[in-house]
């Protein structure tokens, strides 16, 4: 082996996926290769301070193209896989399942089922290295109450088409550590934010909302309570867990900052406030209640302190201190988001029941 390390990132165009890339290009010794399909939510500008780096190839590819996939894991040779390619908006998973099926199942399978054959062809010294890392999320656990929170133990119980794909998908990578001894490492993360987020999403799709003064939607009341992490948090965590996570161990990775999400979008508007104060009255005046999406779930918390005690990782954001840093972000970067809004997404609500749907045709 070199002493250079190759990584393989799928997904690396989207939003947690570019802050990983950021973050492993910023390590000594790390090259990488993006491999994205450059779906809507993708987006290159995300990485154009790094594109330019010694160390990073992109390659346009679906997970799905198990030649093409082949076939970068023989030119490239990598040391490690870090799986983040995935459909991943809920509201959408609503509207469309087919596609969350074929990427984030059908998708995993066939990664990894190619990750394996590549993987059984290494000298022995490389295949002990080498690590499949897949990526998910605490929604394939279900829904919490009003107290305690997910630990690697927690039982699956998905609740939304999103959820359950990823559930599959977890499982397969499982299995596909038990069954032929693939060396794999999961983590499940919770609510990320931060800069470089499709405005689909809550925090950048309020944030944009407020910008334009439009009305900010809240689902229900706004009573449904996330755990939310700092995307650079993630990314150091996932470093961490793919250099020096036991094989076959799974870590679950939260920011210890449990909000619900009408105190996200106050927050916010509060924020907005400060920093670019409307003419006429506060951001909280634009805040909306909507009915709420199907099945969604009502709470979600991280308990993190087995990556911590294993690994040594802890969050460096509070969630104020990363929100301030996520609003400000947008407020100085709208060459990043506007040509979203204008030309691919203006916010429009997704996942509406059937009913709710013919109401507002």
């Amino acid at each position: 082996m070199t002493d250079q390390k190759r990584i393989v990132v799928t997904g690396g165009a989207g939003f947690i996926g570019s802050a990983v890339v950021r973050h492993l290009l910023s390590q000594p010794g790390i090259e990488v290769l993006n491999l994205d399909k450059l779906t809507y939510a993708a987006n290159l500008e995300s990485l154009r301070d790094v594109s330019d780096k010694a160390g990073y190839r992109f390659v346009e590819a679906d997970i799905v193209d198990s030649s093409r996939i082949g076939q970068v894991f023989t030119d490239f040779r990598p040391h490690a896989v870090m799986h983040l390619a995935a459909e991943s908006h809920v509201d959408r998973s609503i509207d469309g399942p087919e596609a969350f099926i074929q990427s984030n199942v059908v998708g995993t399978y066939r990664l990894v089922m190619e990750a394996l054959r590549y993987w059984q062809r290494l000298p022995e010294a490389e295949a002990k290295a080498f690590r499949f890392h897949h990526i998910s999320t605490d929604e394939v656990f279900g829904e919490l109450g009003a107290s305690g929170s997910f630990t690697e133990d927690s039982p699956y119980q998905p609740n939304s088409p999103y959820a359950a794909t990823k559930a599959a998908a977890d499982h397969i990578v499982r299995a596909w550590g038990r069954t032929y001894g693939l060396p794999v490492v999961l983590s499940n993360c919770s609510n990320n934010y931060g800069p470089y987020h499709f405005p689909e999403k809550l925090i950048p799709l309020v944030i944009l909302k407020c910008l334009a003064g439009e009305s900010v939607p809240v689902y229900g009341q706004g009573q449904q309570i996330r755990d939310w992490l700092f995307v650079a948090d993630h990314a150091r965590a996932l470093h961490l867990i793919v250099e020096r996570g036991e094989v076959g161990e799974s870590y679950n990775v939260g920011g210890g900052s449990e909000r619900t999400n009408l105190q996200v979008v106050q927050g916010i508007c509060d924020l907005l406030d400060r920093l670019r104060p409307r003419q006429d009255g506060s951001h909280r005046d634009l805040i909306a209640f909507v009915p709420d999406r199907p099945g969604h779930d009502f709470r979600y918390a991280i308990d993190y302190s087995h990556l911590e005690r294993s690994l040594g990782w802890r969050p460096l954001e509070s969630f104020e201190s990363g929100l301030e840093k996520t609003v400000r972000w947008y407020l100085e970067n709208d060459w990043w988001w506007r040509p979203i809004v204008e030309r691919q997404y203006a916010g429009q609500r997704l996942g509406l029941s059937k009913s709710e749907a013919r109401a507002q045709s």
